[in-house]
């Protein structure tokens, strides 16, 4: 897709790498000795080393003012895009090309030294990315109350925890008088609330005119933030388009469809679980769902003996070990007695937000536990969370208005 005034060209961009190789631009004397000493290390061939291309072929633009966004499957070459558009790294072949002053948030607390307090390391992150000390001076304040870690900015970052450490490093990098910005995946490390500003900032840069280039699994966020949205898989582009249509493609895939887990049998178990689904009102297995759609949880397992009641629950969690649904057979009044080979099924009803959930089961009676895994299944709802991140679930319960008559003897 061509666009007007491209402040971000490539042009047939390929990444390789060697697997062992250390990829750190520059290095110092000691990392150059320990390479030599690794040359000498029997087996350590570079030429024996396998290699892998973490992109191939690119060819992009993107415009002043536009804001793209990237999704793609975990290895599938958003990080290294934005290390090459950041010069972190340099392509293999082919030419990128930027146009004016980038700023990068890429990894948490990227260009700050531990060593150094937050009021610090706010002055040299600004001078690295090129900002006047009368600037940073001007937007000092700003950064500071936007990273709410007023408390701690005579402190060492290195006691930072990773939250104010991200908060500040995001702070900065979006205070700073860049022409593109660059953004990670490293926005899920913050709380919703620090989400929602960040969101919030990224549309005001966006909106005066300068370019965002958005990576993250949040594709509500994606949808909401970006103009203009790129599917990367194994490193290639594998659709260019509106977010709605690319973010479709994407969970339409064959790769994502994967929302199962076959668990191998041993012989000698009472009872064994041989199987976890999710499925979507398609009937589909899958592991993206929409957030405003029912998916229905499915349990396979084998009883090898006679039972005197065997219950079967399942439970949906957040990444965070929230317990948030639990669910049991025996809700129903329903156990298992009789040996032989059965599926359970529960269908969980769209009350829950948009985000990443992990799925576990429980198998067991009164009298003895037989099977319990915690995290056996991985999932991610996507949609609209309606601006209401923080909320974990949504009821839809029946909610009545009435307008009360006035009491006219307290009207004054």
């Amino acid at each position: 897709m061509t666009v007007s005034v491209p402040v971000i060209q490539m042009e047939g961009v390929a990444k390789r790498y060697l697997l062992g190789q250390d990829h750190a631009v520059g290095g110092s004397v000691r990392d150059a000795v320990a390479d030599r000493a690794r040359r000498l290390v029997p087996g350590r061939r570079p030429a024996d080393r396998p290699e892998i291309w973490s992109l191939l072929d690119i060819d992009l633009e993107v415009g002043a003012g536009e804001a793209l966004g990237i999704v793609g499957r975990n290895g599938a070459g958003k990080s290294t895009l934005l290390k090459v558009l950041a010069r972190i790294t340099e392509p293999t072949r082919g030419v990128s090309r930027t146009r004016g002053r980038v700023g990068s948030l890429l990894e948490v607390g990227t260009g700050f030294h531990p060593e150094l307090t937050g009021r610090e390391n706010v002055y040299l992150s600004g001078v690295i990315h090129g900002m006047p000390r009368r600037r940073i001076d001007d937007s000092f304040d700003e950064i500071v109350g936007f990273a709410g870690v007023e408390s701690f900015l005579d402190t060492p970052v290195k006691r930072y925890s990773s939250g104010m450490y991200l908060r500040l490093a995001f702070g900065v990098a979006a205070h700073l008088d860049a022409d593109i910005l660059l953004v990670d995946e490293v926005l899920a490390v913050g709380d919703a609330e620090f989400q929602k500003r960040c969101l919030g900032r990224m549309a005001e840069i966006e909106h005066s005119g300068r370019t965002v280039v958005f990576v993250s699994h949040d594709l509500d966020a994606i949808q909401r933030l970006c103009s203009r949205a790129l599917w990367l898989e194994h490193g290639r582009i594998a659709a260019e388009g509106s977010p709605a249509e690319v973010i479709d493609r994407y969970l339409g895939a064959d790769v994502r469809r994967v929302g199962e887990v076959v668990l191998a049998e041993r012989p000698g178990d009472a009872v064994a679980v041989t199987r976890v689904a999710l499925v979507n009102p398609a009937g589909d297995r899958a592991d993206v769902l929409e957030r405003d759609e029912p998916f229905r949880i499915e349990v396979d397992l084998v009883v090898r003996e006679p039972m005197t009641g065997l219950d079967v629950s399942t439970y949906v969690s957040t990444n965070r070990g929230v317990r948030i649904l639990d669910e049991a057979l025996s809700d129903r009044r329903s156990l298992i007695k009789d040996p032989g080979r059965y599926r359970v099924s529960v269908v969980v009803p769209p009350v829950l937000n948009v985000g990443d959930y992990t799925v576990g089961v429980w198998v067991g009676s009164g009298f003895e536990e037989r099977v319990w895994r915690d995290d056996i299944l991985r999932f991610s709802l996507v949609g609209d969370s309606q601006a209401r991140l923080e909320r974990l679930v949504q009821l839809n319960p029946a909610w009545e208005l009435q307008r009360l008559p006035l009491d006219r003897k307290r009207t004054p």
